[in-house]
């Protein structure tokens, strides 16, 4: 079976000569530091899980811990990457971090689901600190189960320390803006896309495959803004109304513990909503959703990743070819590990800053990284935005590495 991280050596290897990096410097990136592994033991279940720590140059590691049923130790060395990626283009003090369970949290209780979270930390917590490695939540996991996870560290080190992770309840440390942090990013960055792309319409049609925190989120900012959700799927299926969707009304059935494919609307299912004829495409799911498979059936104009990794690598150069401009993952959903920076340093610091003053960090941040990838991909007419972005990362990393004596 194919390593899921044979899709980032072989998008690097594509890239190399484009970026002109030398062996010594793909070898550098592709090395994680550490891979850390356990099988955690729950009752009579036995979960592996891991922690992966990627180029920690810059700062210490920082991503999220996942509880999925398909989690691999090549998914968790591929976002790690894509983590060490999105902290340097955005100008964060972080190398790439992140950790994974594989098992399926849904129906699970909530003791079982602390029990996970207790025996993760139990087997990582010497390679997780505010200044080692700090994690976050991501795919089936919350605020509440980093609380546990932080109870669980302290208990082991036997002193307080908040800022070992983030995205936690704000009773701990957290902040309010954390909650829809990635979805905000991504808006700003789809306000910025208009800005400077042609040929989209006043009203522009979205599609968001994925409805969870980050896709929920903004399809709630977007509805508000004027745009029209034509279409939003969950893990259950999806629906789609040309004329445009009521997210208020999908959002409530969401809450309510409904699925959103009991939504009025014709039914549809995630890969149909892939290939609907739209303005925008958000992908907020899981990764490697367009790949060669289908890449050719994609007809949105504009995609952006909100989720890690929902684009392969063989699919990029068929979207290439088709003129579908693909707004990276480590630009694009770079929101949620800029405000988890915010509560780091608040948490290590004790300078508590205004709610405001942070959003307009966030804003001017996320403009920034925007308005840099942008301005190389015009520079460059051979490089889409994900090469950009992946041009500006990777080069700060590399002068950091060789800063530092490291480069061979």
């Amino acid at each position: 079976m194919k390593d899921v991280f044979d899709g980032v050596t072989g998008r690097l290897a594509h890239i190399k000569q484009r970026i002109g990096l030398s062996d010594s410097e793909v070898k550098a990136l592709l090395e994680p530091e550490r891979i850390s592994r356990a099988t955690l033991k729950i009752g009579s279940d036995n979960l592996p899980a891991w922690r992966v720590a990627f180029n920690t140059n810059l700062g210490p590691a920082k991503g999220g811990i996942r509880f999925h049923p398909e989690v691999s130790e090549g998914e968790v060395k591929s976002l790690a990457f894509w983590m060490a990626l999105k902290n340097s283009l955005v100008g964060l003090p972080y190398g790439g971090g992140k950790g994974g369970v594989k098992f399926n949290p849904k129906g699970k209780s909530k003791d079982y689901i602390d029990k996970v979270s207790r025996a993760y930390v139990d087997a990582f917590y010497k390679h997780l600190g505010e200044n080692i490695d700090i994690p976050a939540p991501d795919v089936y996991t919350n605020p509440e189960i980093m609380g546990v996870m932080l109870d669980q560290f302290e208990k082991k080190i036997g002193q307080h320390q908040p800022a070992m992770i983030t995205g936690k309840p704000l009773e701990l440390g957290g902040l309010a803006l954390r909650s829809d942090s990635t979805a905000k990013g991504g808006f700003i960055v789809i306000k910025e896309l208009l800005h400077h792309i042609e040929g989209i319409s006043a009203q522009p049609s979205v599609a968001i495959q994925g409805f969870g925190n980050a896709g929920l989120n903004i399809a709630k900012m977007l509805f508000a803004d004027g745009f029209k959700i034509v279409a939003v799927s969950d893990s259950s299926g999806g629906i789609y109304d040309k004329s445009g969707i009521d997210i208020n009304k999908a959002i409530d059935l969401k809450k309510s513990g409904t699925s959103a494919i009991d939504f009025v609307g014709a039914k549809i299912t995630n890969e149909e909503l892939l290939e609907l004829p739209v303005d925008i495409l958000v992908l907020a799911a899981l990764e490697n959703q367009i790949t060669a498979g289908n890449a050719d059936k994609i007809k949105a104009k504009n995609i952006i990743e909100l989720a890690n990794g929902p684009v392969d690598f063989a699919a990029d150069e068929i979207l290439w070819k088709k003129k579908i401009l693909v707004v990276p993952d480590i630009l694009a959903n770079s929101g949620g590990v800029i405000v988890s920076y915010f509560e780091w340093a608040q948490n290590k610091t004790g300078n508590i800053l205004e709610p405001d003053f942070l959003e307009k960090k966030l804003f001017d941040m996320m403009e920034a990284a925007w308005h840099r990838v942008y301005e190389l991909f015009k520079d460059r007419n051979d490089l889409d935005l994900r090469t950009a972005a992946y041009s500006i990362a990777i080069d700060r990393i590399l002068r950091a590495t060789s800063a530092r004596g490291r480069m061979k």
